[in-house]
């Protein structure tokens, strides 16, 4: 699915115009996206969470050539599903 198709389905659903669902869902993940990068979780009940993760360093090897090499900390998003959901998914949700 894209992110056309879940503003056509918006569109479809609410009877926003196009154009509005489109822009909304624009909205939706620009507040998504500069909270997840200031840090900060993201919590929606029903569906699950977001959360930014800090990698440390770590030893590695390039598989091409078997050297050692040490990759860099980083920063990573995870999503963990709520129980809901994961229900749905595993066809024990009712609706």
């Amino acid at each position: 699915m894209t992110k056309a198709d879940i503003a056509e389905r918006i569109h479809t659903k609410l009877g926003f115009t196009k154009k509005e669902s489109a822009e909304l869902l624009e909205g939706v993940f620009a507040i998504l996206k500069k909270t997840l990068s200031s840090g900060e979780k993201i919590k929606i009940a029903g569906f699950g969470n977001f959360e930014i993760k800090q990698k440390a360093d770590r030893r590695g090897r390039n598989p091409q050539t078997g050297e050692a090499i040490t990759i860099e900390a980083r920063r990573i998003l995870t999503f963990k599903p709520s129980n809901v959901l994961r229900e749905k998914i595993n066809g024990n949700g009712k609706k």
